[in-house]
């Protein structure tokens, strides 16, 4: 390394304040330790029951301060297993599962005639479909229908709700009217033919007769 260099004459270094801890014992309070004249430029805190309250002590006595101190001074064991078990929330309350109130319980102070335990409200069947006296209809299911089978129906002129029983009399009626023996052997007849065949056999084939 060249200590030569031009690029050390740009090196400024922020001047050291000598007088920094000359100036912090000036504006500090005295130390608070009894026959101490140091200044307390150290907080320590007053202990249970007075958070939020610091003493001022010097280096020395702020040492000897945090060696003894025990927040738990002076407290029963029960007393300070609840403050540690209390520590682990926060010193939040807390409520044990059920605490509040069974189903029994929830209906007679909610004011809900149908939520008493025996009858609640399960619109979305969170809780396995049991609803009470609020159950509600259970909705048919309905099946996906794709574009086959809308084909289908449309080849047969009928609409995709139709039953079984209307399937199967649409597809009669358009054999015998297309049947290539009834039409003289017409193609375009025949062709028509073919298409239902076709198409009901496929609504067939999907379970819709």
């Amino acid at each position: 390394m060249k200590f030569d260099s031009p690029l050390f004459d740009k090196i400024r270094i922020k001047p050291i304040e000598r007088n920094k801890k000359q100036k912090l014992k000036a504006e500090s309070p005295a130390c608070d330790w009894h026959g101490c004249k140091e200044p307390g430029t150290h907080k320590a805190p007053k202990g249970r029951d007075r958070e939020g309250e610091f003493w001022n002590y010097c280096i020395g006595h702020v040492r000897e301060y945090n060696a003894n101190y025990n927040y738990f001074s002076g407290m029963k064991d029960d007393a300070v297993q609840k403050y540690q078990k209390d520590a682990l929330t926060g010193h939040r309350p807390t409520w044990k599962m059920g605490q509040n109130g069974g189903e029994k319980k929830r209906g007679k102070k909610s004011g809900n005639p149908g939520f008493t335990g025996e009858s609640w409200n399960d619109p979305f069947r969170i809780f396995g479909g049991t609803t009470g006296a609020f159950k509600e209809p259970e909705a048919p299911e309905s099946r996906m229908i794709r574009n086959a089978e809308r084909k289908a129906f449309d080849t047969l002129g009928l609409d995709i709700d139709a039953t079984a029983e209307t399937l199967k009399a649409r597809y009669k009626e358009l054999v015998k009217r297309h049947h290539p023996d009834a039409n003289g052997g017409d193609r375009s007849s025949e062709d028509r033919f073919r298409a239902v065949v076709q198409a009901y056999n496929y609504l067939k084939a999907q379970g819709f007769c």
